[in-house]
């Protein structure tokens, strides 16, 4: 990718919501981009659209009830909108991620720490599993995780909501 490039370039994205009354427009005509070293902030009411916006970059909106009607989403030289699944999914979590806000959500509650970090790093990366470990541990340290190596066998209730948080991180 060039240095003159963003890395992320959202144009025209409209996205349609499925109701009793038939599919209405929840976000209409939004453009941004986003250079390499930048930091984006949507902000906006209860309600204007700024999760289904996340959604839709990372290809989360609830099926079938909301889809991307309009517009294009590129990562780079990808187009994010017209991928498949399986090839979305080698880029989520790799090349993009959402940090959501509420952990518990999103961590496996019957899953360790560990686990749920070392399946994420090997889902990316060809390693063996003791060095996803010793990355899985790096990146606890990382986001200053007390006791990270033991933090690693420890289930999402065990910890504390701004831990769960930086785990997701």
């Amino acid at each position: 990718m060039s240095a003159d490039r963003p890395v992320l370039a959202v144009s025209g994205l409209a996205i349609a919501v499925r109701g009793e009354d038939g599919a209405r427009e929840v976000v209409s005509g939004l453009s941004f981009t986003l250079a390499r070293g930048e930091t984006l902030c949507i902000a906006g009411e209860s309600g204007s659209g700024k999760s289904m916006t996340a959604l839709a970059v990372m290809r989360l909106l609830p099926k079938p009830a909301a889809r991307i009607a309009a517009g294009s989403i590129r990562l780079g030289d990808t187009d994010l909108a017209g991928l498949d699944e399986r090839a979305m999914q080698a880029i989520r979590g790799d090349r993009v991620a959402m940090i959501f806000q509420e952990p518990m959500t999103s961590l496996n509650p019957v899953l360790s720490i560990g686990r749920q970090l070392i399946e994420a790093i090997e889902t990316h990366r060809d390693l063996p599993r003791g060095e996803a470990r010793r990355l899985a541990v790096e990146a606890l340290k990382a986001v200053r995780i007390p006791e990270a190596e033991s933090r690693l066998g420890q289930f999402p209730h065990e910890l504390s909501g701004g831990m769960r948080q930086r785990v997701m991180i």
